[in-house]
């Protein structure tokens, strides 16, 4: 595959070997002098194509196909095919593809998994299977380089739930945005789904469903088979970034709390949508020449991103504006399905998770509650006054005309992110926030909306808070310097260089994020930072110097186009590839 540095490869494969792996095939691009070499002159077409004459064919067939679903199909068919002819079509189109491989077309062909199989992908390590699960682990890895892994369970896939041993989808996205975006390169990548069974009724009963056709394994048994995983990856390569994925409530936070200190791990929910927030609300309070120690935060929604955001949000502050985290924990009002988390919820109500951000009851004495004591969104805002509203909850239109509008009481530019996928469930509809602010709000949602138009007649394009303008870069930056772990910190760091590449730093009216479309060359930016980042806290395992990461990285980053081939049947690549 090519880097900036690296356009011959040696390859051992010849005839329909080459033409069929993936990794390896060009197409019609192979060369006159290539086709001779491998045996391919009377199994292709005469004509040698350019890959951009391919990727114009390749859209030009997409383009004929109406439906997302089948436009996902397409791009999984054209995968199994051809890796740079997929990525390459990509790169040309990132905006109007990344939807249909990635959320929210994903999760259409992720819950129609069974019914849509074709081809297998990635590795498929099932509960009742465990005893062999080294010698599955090393029949798909032996003799790879492989320095990503992303692994899922499956349980909370893309909003829609527990999707059984068809969340090997989403980590097959997630990989895929890693090379796209970040430049890892897709041989050294692998998609992991652990199969302990599911919860999801439709999926028992379906006779087709290709999973382990069982309740959920949890507890005990289910932590050691995550554990055996993970060993695994420590023992086999120990440099790599273990990447998880769409884990549920109970167990996100607690894993990734689990092994951080052990290995280089990350986990997007948490993390990515964490940083990529803190991005956005770095550029806002640029806007408003504020702190973000200063903000008072209502976060509406105490789940996994929610808690991941507030906690990233908090680290922030601790980070940048000194404060220590009692302090820091101060500036925010969670609020779950039970109200604002307040003790008098008691520990039923509350998990452990959320306990540092217990508001006591002492502070909402007199405030009207619900027959069950609980304090809704509306009573929080007109306490609390915020100057940041933060949605998370799935909630549609959460965030009222009522509850828009008494916030803006409080602050001169309200900070609105309802962020909640997909768009439908989204707590408010930005031009509806702009309208009811008069144009003040600063806003990021977590799905793409059109601009809205002020007052003065100008638009205000909605910045997408999207987790891949920054976890690529995260993760490539961990990677590329064999870092022993991805601290706060590194992310930190990514975050800051993702909100300095912020539009709106330079006019006010402009998004608060850069644009999807320059998501490979803001990845590039954070990959950078973290880097710098990991080499100044000592974390690094390469011996670079921070004046020369931009180059290194520059160097090691994949891009989707066809190397020269040189046939050597005896040192070429591909002899064992799996």
């Amino acid at each position: 595959m090519s880097t900036a540095t690296n356009r011959v490869l040696r390859v051992a494969l010849r005839g329909d070997s080459i033409l069929t792996h993936p990794r390896f095939n060009k197409g019609t691009a192979f060369t006159h002098s290539e086709r001779k070499a491998f045996g391919l002159t009377g199994r292709l077409p005469y004509r040698v194509n350019s890959l951009e004459e391919q990727c114009q064919r390749a859209y030009d067939q997409l383009s004929t196909r109406t439906e997302p679903i089948r436009k996902n199909t397409f791009m999984q068919s054209l995968k199994d095919q051809n890796w740079v002819l997929y990525y390459g079509l990509l790169s040309r189109h990132i905006k109007e593809l990344i939807p249909i491989i990635y959320t929210p077309t994903q999760g259409d062909a992720i819950a129609n998994y069974s019914h849509l199989f074709r081809r297998s992908e990635g590795l498929y390590l099932t509960f009742p299977e465990q005893d062999a699960m080294e010698e599955d682990f090393l029949d798909v890895t032996s003799g790879r380089d492989i320095q990503l892994f992303v692994v899922t369970d499956s349980e909370a896939i893309l909003g829609i739930g527990d999707q059984g041993v068809g969340g090997i989808g989403i980590a097959t996205a997630k990989s895929a945005i890693y090379t796209l975006l970040g430049g890892m390169d897709p041989s050294k990548t692998l998609p992991v789904v652990l199969d302990v069974g599911t919860d999801n009724e439709q999926l028992l009963n379906d006779h087709l469903y290709v999973g382990w056709p069982s309740r959920r394994i949890r507890g005990k048994a289910y932590d050691r088979f995550v554990d055996q995983f993970v060993q695994l990856v420590r023992k086999h390569y120990p440099h790599s970034l273990l990447h998880f994925e769409d884990f549920g409530v109970g167990n996100a936070q607690r894993l990734l709390d689990l092994y951080r200190g052990k290995h280089t791990v990350f986990n997007d929910d948490v993390q990515g949508t964490g940083a990529v927030t803190l991005a956005a609300m770095m550029a806002a309070i640029g806007v408003t020449k504020s702190k973000l120690s200063e903000q008072r935060y209502v976060v509406y929604g105490a789940g996994t991103a929610g808690l991941g955001i507030t906690k990233q949000l908090r680290d922030g502050i601790m980070s940048i504006d000194k404060l220590s985290r009692e302090d820091a924990n101060k500036r925010f009002f969670l609020l779950d399905r039970y109200g604002l988390v307040k003790e008098s919820l008691g520990p039923t109500k509350i998990r452990a998770a959320l306990r540092e951000f217990v508001r006591p009851d002492a502070e909402w004495e007199g405030v009207p509650t619900n027959d069950k004591g609980e304090v809704g969104l509306l009573d929080v805002v007109k306490k609390v006054r915020p100057t940041v509203l933060i949605g998370c909850s799935t909630h549609a239109g959460a965030f009222t005309e009522e509850v828009v509008r008494e916030m803006a009481k409080g602050t001169d530019r309200p900070i609105i992110f309802p962020l909640s996928n997909p768009s439908r469930l989204v707590e408010v509809d930005p031009e509806l926030a702009n309208d009811w602010t008069n144009g003040k709000a600063l806003m990021a949602t977590g799905s793409p909306f059109p601009p809205c138009r002020m007052p003065n007649g100008k638009y205000y394009d909605i910045a997408e808070c999207n987790n891949a303008l920054i976890y690529p870069g995260l993760g490539y930056g961990a990677m590329v310097t064999k870092a022993r772990t991805l601290s706060d910190t590194m992310i930190i760091a990514g975050a800051r260089r993702l909100a300095a590449l912020s539009p709106a730093l330079k006019d006010p009216d402009n998004a608060l994020l850069p644009d999807f479309s320059e998501a490979r060359q803001v990845n590039t930016e954070v990959a950078i930072a973290v880097a710098e980042q990991a080499i100044a806290e000592g974390s690094a395992g390469v011996d670079w110097d921070r004046e020369e990461v931009r180059d290194r990285i520059a160097e090691r980053q994949w891009i989707p186009e066809y190397p020269d081939y040189i046939y050597d049947p005896v040192h070429g690549e591909g002899r064992a590839e799996p």
